[in-house]
């Protein structure tokens, strides 16, 4: 297997990460506008069903580098997480469903929001992890991607299954096989984020759309269309829409759609590139349709009746973010049955209520109708098995593959 090497980024990787902070999702800092404005950025996870005897065993055997397991004496842990991406109070001082696990367990939870960016957070925590030292984090939330490296790196812990039969039997099933992880045997997801096609309704003025080349042909949208800055998402979409998988494509199925986007590109049919700050086009009808996340869309649609969504009949494009116990955490246990409570669907339920992601926790629709029926009914928050059935991911790359992709990528945006 290619090792990585985490600190020699090429140009066109740091290109990409600083195009990703100045305006992709690391822009919001996820979530920090969910609440704010009308903005937001949905995670979700891989697509394949769920086999019928369960989670199949993991892929690989060994595990991060383990401490010593203080769970039994210290009733504590520490978690690290991104900006708004917890349930608040009334008084947005305290985190109600984190107090119900304290009471309940009598572990207390030290709760900081200071994941920014993956990049710059990769960055604290790699001079520990790499000398094989305590982070001080017993558990954490990575993107699908840069968990998939601390994984590969050795630098996750193996989860116990038996500190986690809530999340082992409620695990929605399209988040259940990643490549990164087969059988979920170091990670579980916390949220989802999908990338679906969204719409103004009266931009459109009657015309018909109902796939990415919809987008990408049609005479009358010409200059009022929008995609993503992100490659995955972009790049994801756009294969999906010639047939071929994300999770499986070839040197030359993505060559084929970067030339299939460049044409469009080169006839004026893409008005631009964006990160989140589609949303003010899509709302005032300067963009017609785009690719969107689905964070943005549940919070548009609330205020703006002419913003809608379609999943195009190829499919649509979702990733995760996950929560991972980092070698020589203290409290490995501890953080386990952290995760277990979150997919207890009371617990799910209150998160996916304050928080409109992707909930990845099957049986939460009762409990989240009686706190919000309109979420609960939101299939953008909790998917349906004809939806989830849709639902594809980006396959891992190797270091070489991002970086050839990214420049190409970053050529056709103009990056």
């Amino acid at each position: 297997m290619e090792q990585y090497e985490p600190d020699r980024l090429t140009p066109v990787q740091l290109a990409a990460v600083r195009r990703s902070a100045r305006g992709g999702r690391a822009a919001l800092t996820r979530r920090s506008l969910l609440r704010a404005s009308a903005a937001g950025a949905l995670t979700a996870g891989g697509a394949a069903a769920l086999g019928a005897c369960g989670i199949p065993a993991a892929g690989r055997t060994e595990g991060g580098t383990s401490a010593t397991d203080h769970s039994a004496k210290e009733k504590r842990l520490a978690f690290s997480n991104w900006t708004e991406y917890m349930d608040v109070d009334d008084s947005g001082k305290t985190h109600p469903t984190l107090d119900a696990f304290t009471a309940r367990t009598g572990i207390k939870v030290t709760y900081t929001e200071d994941i920014n960016d993956n990049n710059e957070f990769f960055g604290k925590i790699k001079p520990q992890l790499a000398a094989g030292q305590d982070t001080g984090r017993d558990l954490i939330v990575l993107t699908d991607w840069l968990a998939a490296r601390l994984i590969r790196l050795g630098w996750a812990q193996k989860l116990d299954p038996s500190n986690l039969p809530h999340a082992f039997a409620n695990l929605s099933p399209q988040f259940r096989t990643p490549d990164w992880d087969p059988g979920r045997a170091y990670s579980y997801p916390w949220q989802g984020i999908s990338t679906v096609i969204a719409y103004n309704r009266k931009a459109l003025d009657g015309i018909e759309v109902t796939t990415l080349s919809d987008l990408l042909d049609h005479p009358k949208l010409k200059g009022r269309v929008g995609l993503l800055t992100e490659m995955r998402d972009t790049m994801g979409m756009a294969l999906l829409d010639m047939g071929k998988d994300p999770g499986r494509f070839t040197d030359d199925d993505y060559d084929a759609a970067v030339a299939r986007l460049q044409r469009a590109v080169d006839k004026g049919q893409i008005r631009r590139f964006t990160g989140n700050d589609y949303t003010s086009d899509l709302s005032k009808g300067d963009f017609a349709a785009c690719l969107a996340w689905a964070g943005d869309v549940v919070q548009l649609k609330a205020d703006n009746p002419d913003v809608d969504f379609l999943i195009p009949d190829s499919g649509y494009l979702t990733s995760s973010d996950n929560l991972l116990v980092p070698s020589k955490a203290r409290h490995k246990t501890n953080a386990e049955r952290l995760i277990d409570h979150y997919y207890e669907p009371k617990a799910a339920a209150e998160l996916a209520a304050y928080i409109n992601y992707v909930c990845p926790v099957d049986g939460v629709k009762d409990e989240l109708a009686k706190i919000d029926p309109d979420a609960a009914a939101n299939p953008l928050i909790l998917p349906d098995q004809a939806m989830q059935a849709k639902s594809r991911s980006f396959r891992s790359l190797s270091a070489k593959e991002e970086t050839d992709y990214e420049a190409k990528f970053a050529k056709l945006t103009g990056a």
